[in-house]
């Protein structure tokens, strides 16, 4: 007989929702009909996530509805995916007008090239999708537990190995999407299918899904701008004589955290082998397997895949999945990075298109008495015969532009004030910001309304030292999760409680080096006195082509964090506090 404390550990809560969800379904449909409230329930809160949606309310009114007892401003988030970030004028065009219909009239480009739609009312959210995917696009597994959007870099250097690294993005987003028939039946009015065995339904997944959140990310080198090791799994092309050799495949990298949880921690990929280009959807199919199999159900904290890798070990996963595969995979081959940022102005492909690359603020499409950009940028879809490119920055590329048609989109931009990164700082060129308050229920502190303002307080710093043009990552976010990627800033802000952040500093430029925590809980007033005899120091004293990131590490303000595991380790006693 097994005693109470040798019997097996209790799933985490979220697995009795999926178990018992019928593959998703829940009771979305009965919530969506429910006229007599603008929320669905708590557990169908959860899988709407899978969905691609979700349940918000406007922060900023909570108190005074609550003072005349009334229900939350209940509204909907909408991701719609874009594999590689890739959107056709069309497309643009669609999400556009759906974006008048929502609460905050934006469109929002994410740090996973995707778009998003804030402050759906329920009764509109059904329509919403369905246009989503009458324009060929899509909203599943866009959250959730799955495998979400698939990232690319959206303008490499070459551009005929960008198009066939491209299609293997879109190969992998496709093979891993969900299979249940329940988003056809909710929400594009699909026939009902009834449900069958796990693996005739869910042949990857079955009915539990994976224990957490799966992220894939492709990086063609130099350029490292979607931050392939924070990712579950990773893909670094190998060009060799110009062609596509393959690609490193990286493991276990991931951001988020939780405050006073030291066992909890952000962590780069491990590089595990290399694979050619046909072997790499197979590859993939079976590491989100070995993540299903051995990943952690009972503590969501622990859940993610980077702590299966951290905790079993690389050597342990690149066998589990020669073993899987039934074939042995090649060591990996050299590669090098240069930068995480964006390309900005005009660059030509080798295939003789053009892209403009722009900076936009926040990732934030709307229309401001001082800058247009959503009317401007519906005037460029209109005439625009290329493709848009979201990038993991949260900004924008009008992409494959023909040369004749250059002067033409350069007339739009100016007119409708697209062009602000011919004038913007190097640190505001360089800075992600997550949307936190007023609608992220996790959010503990501002991020997205506060870093602008942070940056223009930096900027009189920079200018005074001489540093204004230079490229100076700096990341912000509401809370530790780590939707903006701020451990991988050279300077990061993480929400700690309203108006206080821990400031994190010495992140590698090229994406390769967590930083390490410099001051905790502290006020703006105080970020901008801590880093000031920093910036100045740094004009003053640095070795040429230094980035600010190494210099603080030298100069000794923090400890270069070696792995995720030592990134709350070697903490001077003012961090700690």
């Amino acid at each position: 007989m097994i005693s109470d404390s040798e019997s097996a550990p209790k799933l985490h809560k979220n697995e009795g929702i999926k178990s018992n969800s019928n593959y998703l379904r829940g009771t979305i449909l009965e919530g969506l009909a429910d006229v007599s409230t603008g929320a669905i329930s708590a557990d169908d809160g959860q899988l709407t996530k899978f969905h691609g949606v979700y349940q918000q309310d406007d922060r900023d009114v909570r108190s005074e509805r609550r003072k005349h007892r009334l229900d939350k401003a209940y509204s909907f988030l909408a991701r719609i995916c874009l594999p590689g970030g890739i959107a056709t004028p069309e497309q643009w065009l669609v999400i556009d007008e759906l974006a008048n219909y929502c609460a905050f009239n934006t469109i929002k480009l994410t740090t996973r090239q995707a778009f998003q739609l804030h402050g759906i009312l329920k009764g509109n959210l059904k329509q919403t999708i369905k246009s989503v995917n009458d324009a060929m696009m899509t909203t599943l597994a866009a959250c959730g537990d799955v495998n979400r959007n698939v990232m690319c870099n959206p303008n490499p250097f070459t551009s005929a190995v960008h198009e066939e690294v491209q299609a293997v993005v879109e190969a992998i987003d496709s093979h891993l999407k969900p299979q249940t028939p329940a988003y056809s039946e909710i929400w594009l009015d699909g026939e009902k299918i009834t449900s069958g065995e796990d693996e005739v339904v869910e042949p990857l997944y079955g009915k539990t899904y994976l224990p957490r959140k799966f992220k894939i990310a492709f990086a063609i080198p130099p350029r490292n701008d979607v931050d392939v090791f924070a990712h579950c799994l990773g893909y670094i092309a190998v060009v060799e004589d110009g062609k596509l050799a393959g690609f490193n495949v990286t493991v276990g990298g991931g951001m988020g955290m939780t405050h006073g949880n030291e066992k909890t921690f952000p962590r780069l990929a491990d590089v595990l082998a290399f694979c050619t280009p046909d072997q790499a959807l197979a590859v993939a199919e079976q590491i989100v397997a070995i993540q299903r199999d051995f990943g952690d159900r009972v503590d969501r904290a622990h859940a993610r895949f980077k702590y299966t890798v951290e905790d079993r070990g690389v050597e342990f996963i690149r066998a589990e999945l020669e073993k899987r595969l039934g074939y042995q995979l090649e060591d990996a081959r050299p590669y090098a990075f240069a930068s995480t940022g964006d390309r900005y102005g005009w660059v030509e492909g080798s295939n003789g298109k053009w892209n403009l690359g722009l900076f936009i603020e926040g990732g934030r499409i709307i229309d401001r008495e001082d800058a247009p950009l959503k009317s401007g940028m519906k005037a460029i879809a209109q005439v625009h015969k290329g493709d848009f490119r979201l990038t993991a920055n949260q900004n924008l590329i009008i992409g494959n532009v023909a040369a004749e048609d250059k002067a033409g989109i350069d007339a739009l931009v100016k007119e409708y004030k697209l062009d602000t990164y011919k004038t913007a700082s190097g640190l505001r060129r360089n800075q992600i910001a997550c949307v936190a308050l007023p609608t992220c229920g996790l959010a503990l502190a501002e991020s997205e309304r506060y870093l602008p303002n942070l940056v223009s307080d930096l900027e009189v710093i920079l200018e005074e030292a001489g540093l204004q043009q230079d490229d100076i990552i700096i990341r912000s976010t509401g809370c530790p999760n780590g939707c903006g990627r701020p451990y991988l800033g050279e300077i990061g802000l993480v929400g700690k409680v309203p108006g206080k952040y821990n400031l994190y500093l010495g992140a590698g430029f090229g994406g390769e080096r967590l930083n390490k925590l410099y001051r905790s809980s502290v006020t703006n007033e105080e970020i901008i006195e801590l880093l000031r005899p920093i910036f100045l120091h740094y004009a003053k004293e640095r070795n040429e082509g230094e980035r600010f990131g190494d210099f603080v590490i030298r100069s000794e303000y923090v400890k270069a964090t070696p792995a995720g595991n030592r990134f709350h380790s070697d903490l001077s006693e003012s961090a700690k506090a």
